[in-house]
């Protein structure tokens, strides 16, 4: 299974994941989060990215072994996906968010063929929405999506559900409450904030940060 608390802990280390509470960070979407995760950095530090590869493909060897072929999410979860896919020795393809505007205009890149079970690798899941259009544009062209695989999730209640409507199963290598969980017991975040920090994932989208 995998090491929740130690994938992470090499992600605090690191600062992929950062806390604060005072200034928020905004997200694409105008939410405001005391959390913002960025697990583009791990690629950087190349023993943490060993770790998060091997744990990564741990997961998919365990929960999916059906998986024939893997697919990233571009882009964050191309180099993922790659990396896992050539530890499993697996073929590899990638999606991007729209069809290319030139050459052969494809939006998956990569050989495939219809009926193949894909195994979808993400950075990081916020609300679900851009992962499940991966997984349409990949069950468009025919291919058997046999779950997801994230770095981290916030486990927010409307990814959970739409997750469960799409009838995708999804695995994350780490969660909210756990870095929570470690953020306390390494002293980065008090009780009181503690508190603050669990109040905003129940309502992300109307928080408005430290009164």
């Amino acid at each position: 299974m995998t090491n929740e608390k130690a994938v992470a802990e090499k992600l605090l280390q690191i600062q992929a994941i950062r806390l604060n509470l005072e200034s928020p960070f905004t997200w694409a979407s105008g939410w405001k989060s005391p959390i913002y995760c960025d697990n583009r950095k791990v690629l950087s530090f190349p023993y943490i990215r060993d770790f998060i590869k091997s744990e990564i493909c741990n997961l998919v060897f365990e929960q999916f072994p059906e998986a024939d072929m893997m697919a990233g999410v571009a882009t964050a979860g191309i180099a993922w996906g790659a990396m896992a896919a050539d530890q499993l020795k697996l073929p590899f393809i990638y999606v991007r968010p729209k069809p290319k505007e030139h050459g052969l205009g494809n939006q998956i890149e990569g050989y495939y063929e219809p009926g193949q079970k894909v195994i979808v690798i993400e950075d990081l899941i916020s609300t679900g929405k851009s992962s499940l259009q991966v997984v349409d544009v990949l069950k468009q062209a025919g291919l058997n999506v046999v779950g997801m695989v994230s770095i981290f999730t916030y486990g927010f209640p409307v990814a959970k559900q739409a997750f469960e409507q799409a009838e995708v199963p999804y695995r994350s290598l780490t969660n909210y409450e756990t870095l929570i969980s470690l953020a306390i017991e390494k002293r980065i975040v008090t009780a009181e904030q503690e508190d603050i920090l669990l109040k905003w994932k129940e309502d992300p989208a109307n928080w408005k940060g430290v009164l």
